[in-house]
């Protein structure tokens, strides 16, 4: 062999290896997404779009290096077992899940698949994590610390409407912390010597009847914890809630954009972009029990004018320079 040859040989089995290795596909990921509201809801609200984003900025893109299976329960619990169960069944490489009956369902369905919570309300109340500072297990994700902003609901519909007297709450029977919810709304209630009138509803045709009772047992306003089929069905209740004149307030700003008078709490788009910092480190080798649940840093007032004139309250000044956003 002369040395031209041998020349030829080396860079053939040099650039051997390099051949082979551009040539390996990337890693495709799959990720369920299991959510107990509908698909429509979540996009009319922003969250499908804010949890893509949020993907796209750690470099996830759907179709190219990752695949999402989703998932939607329709605000029915007994659904958000099946579906849960149906994506581990796809085996999946993480599942996210949005609000507490879908995240108690995937915890249910396995304790392997590394799950992460893109919003529930009280993590350790309702069971999915015995510690924020320490999940262990397979799960983590995000607090939307709705159950924290109770007292403060009632203080500002007692700020937007001085005269009122019975507060109805309204909660879902379905949900593990609708009890502790209404325990809560109460303490602040006799607080300022305000009566509690109790309501639930697990599907529309419950809250249309709802209303009516509100208005046999005289409730002058309306407060609605954290919920993911009440916010799927928000349109609906601030419509009912115009239709009474019931000065009402929410968790979440949605309600409020569809109509509500005012909401309190947290941005659900915020933890849904987040959910990409999540999944990006699990991805990449981190386990959920070593990564801390995150509570909101930030809470936003918005209240809709539009609303309140349209049932005859005047906010006040005060009021209005305290909230983030005004609906005019």
């Amino acid at each position: 062999m002369n040395r031209r040859d041998t020349v030829l040989v080396i860079l053939a089995l040099g650039t051997a290896p390099l051949v082979s290795v551009a040539q390996q596909p990337a890693k495709v990921w799959r990720v369920g997404y299991l959510d107990y509201g509908s698909r429509q809801s979540i996009v009319d609200s922003g969250k499908h779009a804010a949890l893509m984003q949020g993907l796209l900025d750690f470099g996830y893109v759907e179709g190219r290096n990752m695949v999402i299976e989703e998932r939607y329960a329709d605000g029915k619990p007994d659904r958000a077992h099946a579906l849960a169960a149906e994506l581990v069944g796809q085996k999946v490489d993480l599942i996210l899940t949005s609000g507490s009956p879908t995240s108690k369902a995937a915890q249910q369905a396995t304790a392997t698949i590394p799950i992460v919570i893109v919003t529930i309300a009280d993590p350790v109340g309702e069971g999915v994590t015995v510690s924020l500072a320490r999940p262990g297990g397979n799960i983590t994700g995000m607090s939307t610390g709705g159950a924290d902003t109770l007292q403060k609901l009632v203080e500002l519909l007692g700020a937007a409407s001085p005269g009122l007297k019975r507060i109805a709450v309204l909660t879902n029977p379905t949900t593990g912390t609708h009890v502790s919810n209404l325990s809560r709304v109460q303490a602040a209630a006799n607080t300022t010597g305000k009566q509690v009138v109790p309501v639930s509803a697990r599907t529309p045709a419950e809250i249309e009847r709802v209303f009516a009772t509100m208005a046999r047992e005289r409730a002058d306003a309306l407060v609605i914890p954290i919920d993911g089929f009440m916010y799927q069905q928000r349109a609906q209740i601030a419509a009912l809630a115009l239709k009474h004149r019931l000065p009402s307030i929410y968790p979440t700003a949605g309600y409020a954009e569809a109509g509500g008078l005012m909401s309190y709490g947290a941005d659900i788009n915020d933890n849904a972009r987040r959910a990409g910092y999540f999944v990006d480190k699990i991805l990449k080798g981190a386990k959920p029990s070593d990564i801390p649940f995150e509570q909101p840093t930030r809470y936003y007032l918005v209240v809709n004018r539009k609303t309140a004139n349209a049932i005859g309250i005047k906010l006040s000044n005060e009021l209005l320079l305290r909230a983030t956003k005004v609906i005019e």
